[in-house]
């Protein structure tokens, strides 16, 4: 399993659009292949920074949805909003907590 984590500041005032267009683009997420999780995370002090956690069955699954035209959408509508450079790592994935 393969794990990216994403972290994302936006502008205050863009923080419903980024939410309206994620909301809206979730599930597609979701069903691209390889995808098997896809959440999102808001930081308790700030509520400006998200963290986006999704999983994938190899990397190259990841590169795939990286190279779609979904993803290119996705990025297009969201990297307008950020007031920071995103953060992202990748890592794998070696136990559950549970």
């Amino acid at each position: 399993m393969f794990v990216r984590i994403v972290k994302m500041s936006f502008q205050p005032e863009k923080v419903d659009t980024f939410l309206n267009n994620f909301n809206t683009k979730k599930e597609f997420i979701r069903n691209s292949p390889g995808c098997r999780l896809l959440e999102l995370y808001r930081d308790k002090t700030n509520p400006n920074i998200f963290f986006t956690y999704s999983y994938w069955e190899t990397e190259q699954d990841l590169e795939n949805y990286r190279n779609s035209e979904l993803f290119k959408s996705v990025w297009a509508q969201t990297k307008v909003l950020f007031n920071d450079k995103p953060l992202a790592w990748s890592v794998d994935k070696l136990a559950s907590l549970t």
